[in-house]
């Protein structure tokens, strides 16, 4: 696991300029920083706004350094076998992590791959780790089939997350965690679905068709593309015809069971994708609300070009004072931070600073959420619970332990349009697959 400590940032370690790097090069050079940032526990995302990165360059080391968090327990692992002590310079133990994880990923590109981390580590603390750099890459080809044979007997190396969550999957899914510790491995899917307010999923995939994208309906509106592709390529994108969503994400339209004329309150609703997947449903009467102002801009630009309105507001879910002008809602989507531990594919970062500690946290903002909530539905109205995470804690345990606090809350059946979807106790677990990623749903009716 990653160690939290305080590392000063040099200006450049990842932003300085590169005109004289080869590509492959600059990118691992790029990556190398990013990776420094998030051992010194800073969010992915954040770095990488910082980063400011050309376009190609940008998309170049976003690769590596996904598939670098990805394998972080095996090359993390790896790289300790390699090591008669540890590196103590971030950029530098980062460029040896994305190296490796490039080795191995592509053994036949070896020989570029070396002397292109041998290069990028010449930027690095003026040269001086060009030479331990190429002697560990070139120890590890030497000794590759006997390094990854050790992997298997150690957990985190094997199932490349931390031994706690590991832990964790094996309590909550004892069935099914082997195959969920191996899906938060791969490349997420990337699915669309049809805005069916201007075309239906039959013309739309003829559109992908033309356009020389392989993809399949999964439903009436949901297609999966066979591999994923930049939104820019997607036909009738910006004119408002698809959003990116993935298929789990899209369960939540229909198990909130929405109708025409119906006052609906989309919770925690940035960037917008079920708020707008609701109004695509029905003709409703919908508020929007995130607690964040850029956040909530972010839906205000994603039904523009959607051709949707509703009720954007900012506001904190659990203060609805501050929000809410005391008509009752006849249903609210409660979707409720989280540890974000059904989509960590999409998030590589969030499974290393995530501390097993923090999931009390997240429980206990989501409880103080949806009592909060439930105070602003109509008697009769009924609220999905929703987060995309795969811990009981923040799951089946938390809607449990809230019909015990309200008398009035009483489960309803889910129906999921997906087929691997496990159920209990009318509580609804999409489990992440090659189709779709982890979210849990919960729909409950206020008598």
């Amino acid at each position: 696991m990653f160690v939290r400590q305080s590392v000063p940032r040099r200006a450049g370690w990842y932003s300085c300029p590169m005109q004289m790097l080869p590509p492959l090069a600059e990118a691992l050079h790029a990556a190398a920083g990013l990776i420094a940032a998030v051992l010194a526990g800073r969010n992915f995302d954040v770095a990488l706004t910082r980063a400011a990165l050309p376009g190609p360059l940008r998309a170049a080391t976003m690769d590596l350094a996904y598939a670098t968090l990805r394998a972080y327990g095996r090359g993390d692992f790896v790289l300790g076998q390699l090591l008669d002590r540890p590196v103590k310079d971030p950029a530098a133990r980062g460029l040896l992590l994305v190296a490796l994880a490039r080795l191995e990923a592509r053994p036949e590109e070896a020989h570029t791959i070396v002397d292109q981390a041998v290069t990028a580590a010449a930027r690095l603390a003026r040269g001086q780790f060009k030479g331990l750099v190429n002697g560990v890459l070139r120890n590890f080809l030497r000794r590759r089939d006997e390094l990854l044979s050790l992997t298997d007997a150690d957990p985190v190396a094997r199932w490349q997350h931390p031994a706690w969550w590991i832990a964790r999957l094996r309590q909550d899914h004892p069935a099914h965690w082997e195959s969920i510790l191996a899906a938060g491995n791969t490349h997420p899917p990337m699915c669309l679905r049809v805005n069916r307010r201007r075309t239906t999923s039959a013309d739309f995939r003829q559109q992908l068709v033309a356009a020389g994208i392989a993809a399949r309906a999964l439903d009436d509106s949901a297609i999966l593309l066979e591999r994923p592709v930049p939104v820019e390529r997607i036909p009738g994108f910006d004119a408002g015809l698809c959003s990116v969503q993935d298929w789990g994400a899209q369960a939540a339209a229909g198990l909130l069971d929405v109708h025409d004329g119906m006052r609906v309150l989309d919770a925690c609703a940035a960037p917008g994708g079920k708020a707008a997947h609701l109004l695509e449903t029905a003709q409703l009467d919908l508020t929007a609300l995130d607690a964040e102002p850029l956040r909530a801009a972010r839906i205000t630009g994603n039904l523009d070009r959607l051709g949707l309105a509703a009720t954007v507001k900012v506001g904190d879910a659990r203060v609805v004072e501050s929000w809410w002008d005391g008509r009752p809602y006849d249903r609210i989507l409660a979707d409720v931070p989280c540890s974000a531990s059904g989509v960590v594919r999409r998030h590589p970062d969030a499974k290393w600073l995530r501390r097993e500690s923090d999931l009390a946290g997240f429980a206990a903002t989501q409880s103080t959420i949806v009592d909060a909530l439930w105070r602003t539905l109509a008697p009769g109205g009924k609220m999905l619970y929703a987060t995309c995470s795969v811990f009981g804690e923040e799951n089946a345990r938390q809607v449990e332990a809230f019909i015990g606090r309200h008398a009035d809350a009483r489960h309803l059946p889910a129906q999921s349009t997906t087929t691997r979807a496990t159920t209990r106790d009318a509580q609804l677990q999409h489990l992440p697959d090659a189709e779709h990623d982890g979210f849990y749903y919960a729909l409950l009716q206020k008598d």
